[in-house]
């Protein structure tokens, strides 16, 4: 849907904002998000793994893509593709992810569902730095989200969405300022 990128791109728009986008990468020709970008006149491309006969071939022209493009930090957002050891190696500290649950809990796919199936009070949404494995690494922030009875999958994604769009902007803007420290697998802001 391309919300989390229009989060980022509205912050970066504020004044004293300390990052810019500089290249949006898409993984389908059909994700929402490279509309959002286009219309803030963001430089897009779309990079399809289906082009490439090996994994490394697609991780290293990420790489190349990326570093051309100036790029100091990757903000993952639906890119629903686990990146190479290599790749995440190289960019260590340098890719985030927004993740819709509190993790370590609900990795992977349908997070919500997962939440609500077993019976946990809150879930929410983690900003982390992203390691090879899925859905793991350095918890950066979180946000809680009270689950409700009667809630579903989809009422509970909604709210959480919400708490995404204020935290994910919130990473960027410190982790920019150099105010965000890690020191093996903790996390520190000043």
């Amino acid at each position: 849907r391309g919300s989390n990128l229009k989060a980022l791109i509205n912050a970066t728009l504020t004044l004293n904002f300390p990052a810019k986008i500089c290249l949006v990468i898409s993984n389908r020709e059909d994700a929402e998000g490279l509309e959002v970008a286009k219309s803030a006149g963001l430089k897009t491309m779309i990079v399809n793994k289906k082009d490439f006969k090996l994994r490394e071939d697609f991780d290293n022209y990420l790489d190349m893509i990326i570093r051309q493009s100036n790029a100091d930090l990757i903000c993952l957002a639906g890119f629903l593709h686990l990146l190479g050891r290599k790749f995440v190696h190289v960019w260590h500290n340098k890719i985030i992810n927004m993740h819709p649950s509190l993790l370590p809990s609900f990795k992977g796919l349908n997070a919500q569902a997962q939440a609500i199936e077993m019976g946990v009070c809150f879930s929410g949404c983690t900003v982390h730095f992203v390691r090879p494995e899925l859905d793991d690494g350095p918890i950066i922030m979180q946000s809680v989200v009270p689950i409700y009875y009667g809630d579903n999958a989809s009422s509970l994604a909604s709210r959480i969405l919400k708490e995404e769009h204020k935290i994910y902007p919130e990473v960027v803007r410190l982790i920019a300022e150099k105010r965000v420290k890690v020191r093996g697998d903790k996390v520190f802001i000043e």
